[in-house]
């Protein structure tokens, strides 16, 4: 059911001389919900981002929150906030003159804006290192208190482009778990733009694929996963084989492909362990198929390649594509 406080895009277009950028995207983000915005490079999402912040203008369309189109506010009037990817931290400012900044630029006095300030510091576990300037901070630690600027003007939405691309992978992983804790804590709208898919499938309320300026699929992350529309979908998302079944396009997860003697005959070409599951790469006469193995099984009997293997499935997993 949609609120008066959701943020809307109405047929919004967005050009670059003879090139669209986004195209014609009309999309609803519901009030409250952790969205990422996924696709390949080039899709059209940072853009949409931008767009939605104020950092770009629209060629087509409006951008609606709380019932106002906003399309042609200035960023700062809009009721959203962006942290980018660069963090683009003040070097000469310590880490709580950082985070009260925009508050000084809005004529806060010092006190008021020190407190706003130390109360976002503590909710991204920054108390400690207010005094700090940004050079003596690790990347995570720059990353929180970007987040803390971001979020001190108390935004209706929250726009993360690509914010933990710069992180290493485990702390990436840590740091995706304190935004997803932040978001339901604050109550407010995320939206994130990332091409990572395991990001999106371990954060996302709702998982918005775009692809060439339109959005291709949104739905839950479950939903998206394992019921994609497209056969672009199918395969951004991973772990998916695209199979032709009767003149029919069909998605099949990989996991639903068994190994074995009897079935579709195909030769292994590649074995790829990969900790919980054995990717095994295996040629059906001129189709590849994936089979993701547990573990355990696959060594029970291991495969080389070369082998000669029977693949099967149970044909109600087959989930026909309509593009």
């Amino acid at each position: 059911m949609r609120s008066g406080q959701d943020l809307e895009l109405v047929h919004v277009t967005k050009r670059y001389g003879d090139t669209v950028a986004v195209r014609d995207v009309s999309h609803v983000f519901a009030n409250g919900t952790y969205v990422c915005l996924l696709g390949p490079s080039g899709c059209g999402k940072s853009t949409t981002l931008r767009m939605i912040a104020g950092h770009e203008s629209i060629s087509e369309g409006s951008i609606v929150l709380d019932g106002h189109d906003v399309s042609r506010l200035p960023p700062a009037k809009r009721g959203t906030a962006m942290m980018f990817q660069s963090y683009a931290l003040f070097p000469h400012l310590s880490v709580r003159d950082n985070v009260a900044f925009s508050l000084r630029m809005k004529g806060v006095d010092k006190a008021a804006r020190h407190k706003a300030a130390d109360e976002m510091l503590e909710l991204v576990d920054m108390t400690h290192l207010a005094g700090r300037l940004p050079a003596q901070l690790s990347g995570g630690q720059q990353q929180r208190v970007a987040l803390a600027r971001a979020l001190v003007t108390k935004p209706r939405v929250l726009l993360l482009d690509e914010p933990l691309s710069a992180l290493d992978p485990f702390l990436r992983i840590r740091v995706r778990a304190e935004l997803k804790r932040l978001q339901r804590e604050l109550g407010i709208t995320f939206i994130h733009v990332t091409h990572g898919q395991d990001e999106a499938l371990a954060l996302a309320d709702e998982i918005v694929v775009m692809n060439n300026a339109v959005i291709e699929q949104a739905g839950n992350a479950r939903d998206v996963f394992s019921a994609p529309k497209t056969e672009f979908v199918a395969r951004f998302m991973g772990g998916h084989n695209v199979m032709t079944v009767d003149g029919a396009r069909y998605a099949l997860r990989a996991d639903e492909v068994e190994l074995g003697e009897t079935g579709l005959p195909a030769t292994v070409r590649t074995v790829e362990y990969q900790g919980a599951h054995v990717a095994v790469t295996a040629m059906a006469g001129e189709e590849e198929v994936l089979a993701l193995v547990p573990e355990g099984r696959f060594f029970e009997n291991p495969r080389t390649p070369g082998d000669a293997v029977g693949l099967s499935w149970d044909a109600s997993r087959l989930h026909r594509l309509t593009a």
